[in-house]
């Protein structure tokens, strides 16, 4: 539980960083790498809304590892990033 207190406080805190990013953008004062930044946030947190629909079945603990392992076995990251244990924003 701790682990998920800290992975969601380090989320919340790339969210608003990415919020301000994108208002900086809208004034033309945003670089490409910050832009590239904000992107790879708003990812995130589209990957975490995915996983949120499946979390909703009857069949959780079933069907969301298995999406994890359908997802690696074509390439494709489907975890959200406070669980890979990186930050992008610092």
């Amino acid at each position: 539980m701790i682990q998920l207190n800290i992975a969601l406080a380090q989320e919340k805190k790339e969210t608003k960083e990415m919020i301000a990013i994108y208002q900086k953008y809208t004034r033309g004062n945003a670089t490409k790498a910050e832009m590239r930044l904000a992107n790879d946030q708003f990812i995130d947190i589209l990957k975490g809304l995915g996983l949120g629909v499946f979390a909703l079945l009857p069949f959780a603990p079933i069907t969301i590892p298995l999406i994890i392992k359908l997802g690696k076995l074509v390439g494709v990251d489907v975890m959200p990033d406070m669980f890979n244990k990186k930050s992008k924003f610092k």
